[in-house]
């Protein structure tokens, strides 16, 4: 068995070196410098994974800008970071350079993670050669290093100076600040300049796929009101069927006539009924009070959608509202829809752009990519700059496992990988006719 392993990989070695033959003198260069400082590359990472940046760990968030604006300044690229403060959060590094050549690519990553500094999960941790664990480790740390990689080869080549990018690290994808036109304002600002996006998250941690198309996700709440009475009177006319009977109805109305929609996910995620409700949205929590022999006068349920396209959104959405409005006897409903991420629909640039980025991926030996399912996608900050730019493709980032949880884990062999398809990609964006 060791002999046959043994023969595959030299056999997968010997593949990749004949495809990569076939790159040309200044593509070489590129991949070369990425072999070459990948060490520093992983001692990148280690310090910034080991940086606590959960979302509301302001400080956090900033150290770990402060970190990378140095790298990014080396390259000739001008760096900042710009404060949150209007969206109570710590804000977002910014990183551009403008040299007139090619496309305008903006590149996107985030800053923070989800485990914040009460977590038990701090540090990074080396399994084997190959894997770490990590908070953000791939979610989305690596990501963020793979955007220097890429950028470093460029400006090692003589590429980087001339080039039109801007890189937007935010420091709230984890947790948004409000309003989002604050929070999202410069990344919307920077797709209305760029022509492309490359989100450099994890996607569904198979190097062998990266996003066209990403679901979104926008929040919803229902208050439906009923007629108080004792519950032996419930369903007389003059009382109906309560409010929870009514919130019933409607979820069960949202099961059986939106499943149809592909692709579509909806879900209500807290619900809380009776006499009376306190709801605060800000904690997620709230308390009732009701007896069983009074009919409820209140329900509240809170949830989100994740749509493919806005097209389907607005459709779905419009479908829940006649849903609400067709009330049980002496009931009445309201739902109302929050701001949320937008979708990024799979359109023919997005699809194009796939199409280059798999290209520059078996020319480096490493083989085809194809698109992920949007339903093993979640939401991310390119679906903000998708309906500005010609094309957008995410996914680009750190292969891993286990994103969110106490387990994450990296696969640190994809860091050069990664690096060196969006580093070709780039350069075949620039000299593209």
């Amino acid at each position: 068995m060791k002999s046959y392993s043994l023969i595959a990989l030299t056999l997968s070695a010997l593949l990749s070196q004949a495809a990569q033959a076939d790159l040309t003198t200044s593509e070489s260069k590129l991949v070369s410098h990425i072999d070459q400082s990948n060490p520093q590359a992983l001692a990148l990472l280690e310090q910034v994974v080991n940086i606590n940046s959960g979302t509301m760990n302001f400080a956090g968030v900033k150290q770990v800008a402060e970190v990378l604006i140095p790298e990014f300044e080396k390259l000739g690229l001008q760096a900042r970071f710009d404060s949150g403060e209007a969206f109570n959060r710590a804000g977002h590094l910014i990183a551009e350079i403008h040299g007139g050549k090619g496309p305008k690519l903006l590149l996107i990553g985030h800053l923070d993670t989800v485990f914040e500094p009460d977590s038990p999960f701090q540090r990074f941790e080396r399994i084997d050669e190959q894997t770490a664990k990590g908070p953000g480790i791939a979610d989305m740390k690596g990501g963020n290093i793979i955007i220097l990689q890429a950028l470093k080869a460029l400006h090692e080549a003589g590429e980087l100076a001339d080039m039109n990018v801007m890189v937007i690290m935010t420091g709230d994808e984890e947790l948004s600040g409000k309003p989002l036109s604050l929070s999202k304002k410069a990344l919307v600002d920077a797709a209305e300049w760029a022509d492309i996006s490359l989100g450099f998250e994890n996607g569904d941690g198979n190097p062998k796929t990266a996003n066209v198309s990403r679901r979104g996700s926008v929040d919803w709440s229902l208050e439906v009101k009923g007629v108080p009475s004792h519950s032996s009177q419930i369903f007389q006319d003059r009382v109906g069927a309560g409010a929870i009977y009514e919130a019933a109805r409607i979820l069960n109305s949202f099961y059986e006539e939106l499943r149809s929609e592909d692709l579509l996910t909806f879900n209500p995620g807290r619900i809380m009924g009776g006499t009376t409700v306190k709801h605060d949205p800000i904690s997620n929590s709230g308390s009732t009070f009701g007896k069983n022999n009074v009919v409820a006068e209140s329900a509240i349920v809170t949830g989100d959608i994740r749509a493919v396209s806005l097209e389907q959104l607005q459709r779905v959405q419009e479908k829940m509202r006649a849903i609400v409005a067709r009330s049980l006897p002496q009931t009445s409903g309201n739902i109302e829809f929050g701001d949320g991420y937008p979708p990024m629909g799979p359109s023919d640039g997005n699809r194009k752009l796939l199409s280059l980025y798999s290209q520059a991926s078996e020319d480096l030996g490493q083989g085809k990519v194809e698109a992920v399912n949007p339903l093993n996608a979640g939401a991310a900050d390119v679906s903000f700059t998708a309906a500005f730019v010609d094309m957008a493709i995410d996914g680009l980032g750190m292969s891993g496992t286990a994103g969110h949880t106490v387990e994450e884990t990296g696969r640190l062999d994809s860091l050069p990988k990664q690096a060196k398809r969006a580093a070709l990609l780039m350069y075949r964006l620039k000299h593209q006719n």
